[in-house]
């Protein structure tokens, strides 16, 4: 069987280097990688492309408007779609711009070869799994993709909730002094005044706070969708807290094999400046390392901003978590 040349195209180093780890080294590919959808597009246009693997959340183009763009300019590929949105409506999507199959974030090796399999990329018999040097990853690399795929997770849970396709963000993860913190919360405010839910976690030794805000000006709109008229918004907002940050922390824990058990969800503050919740919690909030996800619901003026804070001293037992995945 003549080489097969396949590209994988993903924005995260760590996704990219557990599909090369999913590829038998036997395998006859030819395997060259993209960061973002622009990227990939570029090097289809070049010709002798195969196969793409491909993610949906990506900066610059992404997934969906890579498969727009290929199914306008007529380029021919089979596409794999990879991707941590598992909502219902992401695959109907997806399946309906031209790609053959969607696989779920992080792929299952003997899915993904099946798979190929099945389209007849390679041949039916699989080999055992041989090991490709992707190189290694760095820590925050690593650690935003098991974020990514938890946020998926709990995405495809609200859209199932409220009936709506939820616009997945790249998350951000960084390490945020006070200050920092401070700054980026003042963003995600944009000047409005804010309801706020806090929720502790700790498990394996890794411990932090969960903070889900909501722009007061779309809370009316926000009941709507989950047709709170009978119960009051405070029940609703501490409902909604506890679907989001209880499916984000399980997507994290079942990848670093932990489980973390949950403290009684708190309103920080309601109808607060950004100010006035920063006082609120200021003696946590010193050096923290903060996963900031923006969900927005497709359809509906409302977006609500989900702070994950972990401890100084979790990242550390975090990094050691990742080790199997970074190396």
């Amino acid at each position: 069987m003549s080489a097969v040349s396949l590209l994988i195209c993903d924005d995260s180093s760590l996704a990219r280097k557990q599909l090369l780890r999913a590829l038998p080294a036997e395998w006859p590919l030819n395997i060259s990688q993209a960061a973002s959808g622009r990227e990939a597009l570029e090097r289809i246009r070049e010709g002798d492309i195969d196969v793409l693997l491909l993610d949906l959340t990506m900066p610059d183009m992404d997934g969906y408007g890579l498969l727009a763009a290929l199914r306008h300019e007529q380029l021919e590929c089979k596409v794999i779609v990879i991707s941590a949105d598992v909502q219902q409506e992401a695959v109907r999507r997806v399946l309906e711009l031209g790609a053959l199959a969607f696989i779920r974030k992080p792929a299952d090796p003997v899915h993904l070869q099946q798979t190929l399999a099945g389209l007849g990329v390679v041949g039916s018999e699989l080999p055992a799994l041989g090991e490709r040097n992707a190189g290694p990853v760095a820590f925050r690399d690593a650690f935003r993709e098991v974020v990514n795929v938890a946020m998926g997770r709990a995405a495809a849970l609200l859209a199932k909730v409220l009936g709506v396709f939820v616009q997945l963000p790249i998350p951000n993860v960084n390490i945020l002094e006070v200050g920092e913190l401070h700054m980026a919360l003042a963003d995600a405010a944009q000047g409005d005044k804010l309801s706020a839910v806090c929720q502790g976690y700790i498990g394996g030794g890794i411990a932090g706070e969960a903070l889900l805000i909501f722009h007061d000006s779309e809370i009316a709109d926000m009941a709507r969708l989950m047709r709170a008229d009978d119960y009051l918004e405070l029940e609703m907002l501490l409902d909604l807290s506890s679907l989001l940050i209880s499916a984000c922390l399980s997507g994290i824990a079942d990848q670093i094999d932990v489980v973390f058990s949950q403290g009684h969800p708190q309103v920080l503050g309601q109808h607060a400046s950004i100010d006035e919740l920063i006082r609120l919690n200021r003696k946590r909030w010193k050096k923290t390392l903060a996963v900031e996800i923006s969900y927005s619901l497709e359809g509906h003026d409302i977006h609500f901003d989900l702070l994950l804070l972990f401890t100084e001293d979790s990242v550390e037992l975090l990094s050691r978590k990742l080790v199997p995945l970074m190396s």
